[in-house]
């Protein structure tokens, strides 16, 4: 079952002051589930941790990082033609690919590249401790914002893989378009801000600089 929920809590000119407020601002959006059983976080790393860690502090619910790669389109890095996710879920833009021409091989080496990244940063955010298991919990995973959403739907997919009873989808700004087909495969979708003339996260942030590894294993580790 697939929810609008928290698309209905929006706001649509909300400035953050950092990912800090952000996650203050979602999880009073969603204090029905607070001290849920079986509740989990998961902060897409690296500039969702921030954000998520608020979020799981507010509910008392435990953190983890999840990571996703975006598959940059070849002399193009900045426009992704899909996206990767811990637990080998992948999502590729059809259209785009075929409308640029790009070939199986350059398809295929984007994929290898960003999953030896996506090993690496898992192995320096975890080291040696595997991922919490998620089989039968509700997870929320939290981003910082979407602007295609192909990123947050490899990891709704990466997810829904493995068994939780719930998958929520909990970020502070995305386009509606982007936040209405996340929530045709999540349980619940809280956006908490969609602009009517979305251009990028950043623009709903004031403080948005680039979360680094460092800040990441800092919150972590704090939980």
């Amino acid at each position: 079952m697939s929810g609008l929920r928290g698309l209905s809590r929006r706001e649509a000119a909300r400035v953050f002051r950092d990912r800090r407020e952000a996650g203050d601002v979602l999880a009073q959006q969603m204090t029905s589930y607070a001290d849920k059983p079986n509740l989990l976080v998961l902060g897409l790393a690296r500039g969702g941790v921030p954000v998520a860690w608020q979020v799981a502090h507010a509910l008392r619910a435990p953190l983890d990082v999840f990571l996703v790669r975006k598959l940059g389109v070849p002399q193009w890095q900045e426009l992704a033609m899909g996206a990767l996710a811990s637990g080998g879920g992948v999502v590729i833009n059809d259209n785009l690919v075929r409308s640029l021409g790009i070939s199986d091989d350059q398809l295929q080496s984007a994929i290898e590249r960003e999953t030896d990244e996506l090993h690496r940063r898992e192995q320096a955010y975890r080291g040696d401790r595997p991922p919490i298991d998620v089989t039968g919990k509700t997870v929320i995973l939290v981003d910082d914002g979407i602007a295609t959403g192909a990123s947050m739907l490899a990891a709704v997919r990466a997810v829904k893989a493995q068994g939780p009873a719930q998958v929520v989808v909990a970020v502070p700004v995305g386009p509606a378009s982007a936040c209405r087909e996340l929530a045709t495969e999540a349980d619940d979708v809280v956006c908490a801000t969609m602009p009517p003339g979305f251009e990028a996260v950043g623009q709903v942030f004031e403080d948005f600089h680039q979360v680094s590894d460092d800040e990441v294993r800092e919150l972590l580790a704090r939980g």
